[in-house]
Order: C-alpha cells, then sequence, then structure tokens
C-alpha cells in the first residue's frame, strides 16, 4: 500500500526579518525531509514576502506552522486550517516539540489551533 506524503505549509519571520527567518525555514526542511513530509514555506523577511503561498496551497495542507516573532502580513489566510504557532527562538531550541505538536493535529479538526509558548 502506498502512503500519500503529508504535505505542510509554513510561514517563519523574525524581527529583523533576518537570520532567524531563514534558520527556521532550513530547520523545517530538514525536519519535514526526515519525516518524508512535502513542505513549502512562505518567509517574510528584510527582503518582503518571499515564496509566497497560494491559495490553493494552503487549502491542500494538512497543517500550517507559522514560525514567528512578529504578526505576520495575510495571517488571516489561515483562520480555516489546522495550525501550529511557535515563535522562533522555540523553534529553533526545541524543534521537535513543534513537530510533536504537527503530528497531533494531523488527526484533529480543522481550524484546530496550537499555540505553543
Amino acid at each position: 500500500m502506498v502512503t500519500k506524503a503529508r504535505y505542510l505549509v509554513a510561514v517563519t519571520a523574525c524581527v529583523s526579518g533576518v537570520a532567524h527567518t531563514y534558520m527556521a525555514a532550513e530547520r523545517l526542511e530538514k525536519l519535514c525531509q526526515q519525516e518524508k513530509w512535502q513542505i513549502k514555506i512562505e518567509t517574510q523577511g528584510a527582503l518582503g514576502t518571499e515564496n509566497a503561498l497560494s491559495e490553493d496551497e494552503i487549502c491542500r495542507a494538512e497543517v500550517v506552522l507559522l514560525i514567528t516573532d512578529i504578526d505576520l502580513a495575510g495571517a488571516e489566510r489561515f483562520s480555516h486550517c489546522r495550525s501550529v504557532q511557535s515563535g522562533i527562538h522555540t523553534f529553533l531550541r526545541e524543534p521537535q516539540k513543534v513537530m510533536g505538536a504537527v503530528r497531533r493535529l494531523l488527526s484533529a479538526p480543522q481550524q484546530t489551533q496550537l499555540i505553543l509558548p
């Protein structure tokens, strides 16, 4: 039996919009590779929004990760989705805590939102 790969989307953004935004995106990509999950990551950094998520990509996503220390531009796009929200520093220090929350959410109803301290 072939199982379909999980599909996630994420947005990363930090206060200065430089190093941590991209460090978090890179860490997410590596973690999802290990899990054999597909992910598309939008960054909101010093260069503006890069790799913007389309409405279709957001709708297809099983879980949305919002890894940010600032208010996201366009956060309302994710209100109907399962989502995990975490600060960038928390994610970089304890990525498995965030990934565990994602696993729990995979079977949760839509619009379930977990906010990690």
